[in-house]
């Protein structure tokens, strides 16, 4: 049998590409506050994210959190946007919808190293 070779990032032209990014930033907030109480899910994706932002890509995250029946504001990515821009030093820009005007129109707008993320994709 033949094996296949398993491709990597490192394996991709993604130079000033669009790039989506299933990220796992399903992180316990604090539902009073909604302060993220363990970011260590958002520090995991760190490396990756980086990589692609040095290879020019304009990254797309997308990524849940909680089990929303509905939007619900409580269950909004903002918290993980803001804390990994914190964690970067850049500004993540957040969509108010995931396949709306507003993600269509902020995806378009992309320039090459800029980093979108969608609002929770189970809204």
């Amino acid at each position: 049998m033949a094996q296949l070779q398993k491709k990597t990032l490192k394996d991709m032209d993604i130079h000033g590409k669009k790039v989506i990014a299933r990220v796992d930033f399903n992180v316990p907030l604090d539902m009073e506050s909604g302060a993220i109480t363990d970011d260590s899910r958002i520090g995991a994706t760190v490396p990756t994210i980086k990589y692609l932002l040095d290879q020019k890509a304009k990254l797309i995250l997308v990524s849940h959190l909680g089990r929303p029946k509905g939007f619900d504001a409580k269950f909004s990515l903002a918290p993980a946007a803001v804390r990994l821009g914190e964690i970067l030093g850049q500004e993540v820009i957040l969509a108010a919808d995931v396949i709306g005007e507003d993600a269509k129109v902020k995806a378009a707008a992309l320039k090459e190293g800029e980093i979108l993320m969608l609002e929770n994709v189970r809204y």
